[in-house]
């Protein structure tokens, strides 16, 4: 029987029912009916309640998209399909941080095996290592890369999906579309985060269609609750439903995506037809590695998330850490240095070893090098009483390697949204989707439909390294190459009882290279700290990429901070704002947990 509705979803405020009409069955025949909810009111820290469910559940980054997720499952739908549906109205409500024109990781557990299904963005055939360097050699600034039709990668999004469905989809493909589709039609009420990223962003009214469609006649971004109509998305959806991937791959919504990168005013990309009717996406083994009582499954290159996590993981376990790690509900300091250093000398290794594996050989010949227990061992040795300092870690050496690779500097990694769901046969989904920074490249594709709106493509270049070698002449391992995938900090990710193999967890999150951090503290507190789903959501962040420390703006106390700082730590306050997604296995059912630095929301039955 469907759970009561949880506490943050009855504290809405709502929008009238007058604003959306009863259920509408689209052609396809599938019932949807859009919910009488508008995204929650902030988009600060907001607490929330988790909720338990008996036969299925879905989370993910706003309620509309929560909710189509919802009807696919109590429809009889799997997994891969409310992923679907979700996706595709994360496309239209939440477009600063995924959509059709990104690419996404998907895990996928069918009761049986875990699957993982890649649809990184590549590179245009016409890129090569100088891609973001400026005349003078130099790396251009982030943004005036990031923001511009050099960054755009050939999207993947759709291609993996598609392929995901044709292998455990149940409901038809079109109907996985109504949601989206008739929500872009009817209009959607602007959320507060979205209103207030648009506010923020400044690149994006550069784009004379997003300025036109997402700012009003002054300027200004439109306000919350504004009744925002997208009728170029919804051809564009229509077009999907009805012709698969090869709408957006080819014909004239490829034709127009294209354009739109090569006539960019200031900085034309370099993708083609030919790249785009050309991509594949690609079914690859996950990374399932032994911790504790239990078997983490990840995704493996060109995702860094799995290895790096696990690597601080590993670290940690070599360690002997306070008992308790929390004090007053919060880690104490002794267990963060640990996590910080540990994530130091973890970054090193993905700095210098990881990338698309179709053009990078493993250490040894095995990504597994990374996290074999006397390597981690050798690497804990190297956490002591203080600080190594900023950019201090240097890489191991984690076996044979065939070609000796640069370190890659630190570059702004941005974006992302996390879906995790479980549905009524206990199959499950974790899906990270991105288009990188807030925005993407600040294009705005229209399809060629001459209509208002369309679908924001991708910054996902940016994720390469902008140096092709270092000042010695080492060729970076992450470097750009032709139809090549950027590495990805995406951390989708699937836990089991080691004993009897049941899943036990769902989970990921969005934040650049900070999920790592992120969907690591929160394995700890879930499965070593003892923590529920929501409890674990809603500790303080604590991060470092090799420099400085970031901790969560009013997270910790000041004692907490300068004890950091006597440990030789170079600490700053900053708004992280994460948006994790949790469905753990409990006694009782499936409980949920959303982040509540976001408007996420669970869902379920």
């Amino acid at each position: 029987m469907l759970h009561s509705t949880p506490t943050l979803v009855r504290h809405w405020l709502l929008v009238v029912a007058l604003l959306f009409p009863l259920a509408v069955v689209a052609e396809s025949g599938l019932p949807y009916t859009p919910p009488e909810i508008a995204p929650e009111v902030g988009s600060g820290y907001h607490a929330k309640s988790g909720s338990t469910y008996q036969q299925f559940a879905v989370a993910a980054a706003n309620p509309l998209a929560t909710d189509a997720g919802y009807q696919m499952l109590a429809a009889g739908g799997s997994a891969v399909d409310a992923a679907i549906a979700v996706q595709m109205v994360l496309t239209l409500v939440e477009p600063q941080s995924s959509g059709i024109g990104g690419g996404a990781f998907l895990l996928h557990y069918d009761g049986q095996a875990v699957s993982a299904y890649d649809g990184r963005e590549t590179a245009p055939q016409a890129v090569d290592g100088t891609l973001f360097l400026d005349a003078e050699g130099e790396p251009l600034a982030f943004l005036d890369a990031a923001a511009s039709g050099l960054s755009v990668g050939v999207p993947g999004t759709v291609r993996m999906l598609e392929l995901a469905h044709r292998d455990h989809g149940r409901l038809p493909w079109a109907d996985l579309f109504t949601p989206a589709i008739q929500l872009a039609e009817q209009g959607f009420p602007v959320s507060h985060r979205l209103h207030t990223s648009l506010a923020a962003e400044q690149r994006l009214r550069d784009d004379p269609l997003a300025q036109a469609f997402y700012y009003d006649s002054d300027g200004a971004a439109l306000a919350v609750g504004y009744m925002l109509k997208n009728p170029a998305l919804a051809a564009i959806l229509s077009a999907i439903a009805t012709d698969g991937s090869a709408a957006l791959h080819t014909g004239v919504i490829a034709e127009d995506l294209v354009s739109r990168v090569r006539s960019h005013h200031s900085r034309p990309g370099r993708m083609t037809l030919d790249d785009l009717a050309a991509y594949q996406a690609q079914t690859r083994d996950p990374l399932c590695t032994d911790w504790r009582a239990y078997r983490i499954c990840g995704f493996p290159p060109p995702s860094s998330g799995h290895l790096t996590l696990m690597q601080i993981l590993g670290m940690l376990d070599q360690l002997e850490l306070p008992e308790p790690a929390l004090e007053n509900q919060l880690p104490r300091v002794a267990w963060l240095h640990a996590f910080l250093e540990a994530a130091r000398l973890a970054f090193a290794d993905r700095a210098q070893y990881i990338a698309d594996p179709d053009f990078v050989s493993a250490p040894a010949d095995d990504w597994a090098s990374l996290l074999a227990p006397d390597y981690l061992a050798l690497r804990a040795q190297l956490i002591g009483s203080t600080s190594m300092g900023s950019g201090a870690a240097a890489p191991g050496n984690p076996g044979t390697i065939s070609e000796v690779w640069g370190l890659q500097a630190t570059q702004p990694e941005y974006g992302t949204s996390h879906i995790s769901i479980v549905d009524a046969d206990g199959h499950a989904v974790a899906m990270t989707t991105t288009i990188e920074a807030a925005f993407g490249a600040r294009i705005l594709a229209d399809g060629g439909t001459g209509l208002p709106g369309g679908y924001l493509l991708n910054n996902e270049l940016t994720d390469f390294s902008f140096r092709p070698q270092t000042a010695e002449g080492l060729a970076i391992a992450n470097r750009v190459e032709p139809g090549k995938r950027p590495r990805s900090s995406m951390s989708p990710t699937l836990v089991f009882d080691r004993d009897s193999g049941a899943l036990v967890a769902s989970l990921g999150s969005p934040g650049g290279a900070a999920i790592i951090h992120y969907v690591a503290r929160t394995l700890i507190a879930l499965f070593d700290w003892g923590l529920d789903a929501q409890q674990a959501l809603e500790l303080p962040h604590a991060i470092t990429l090799g420099g400085t420390v970031f901790v969560e703006q009013g997270g910790f106390p000041e004692a907490t901070l300068s004890a950091l700082s006597e440990l030789g730590h170079e600490v700053q306050e900053r708004e992280l704002t994460s948006g994790l997604q949790a469905i753990q296995r409990t006694a009782d059912g499936w409980l949920g947990g959303a982040d509540p630095r976001r408007e996420g929301v669970v869902m379920g039955q």
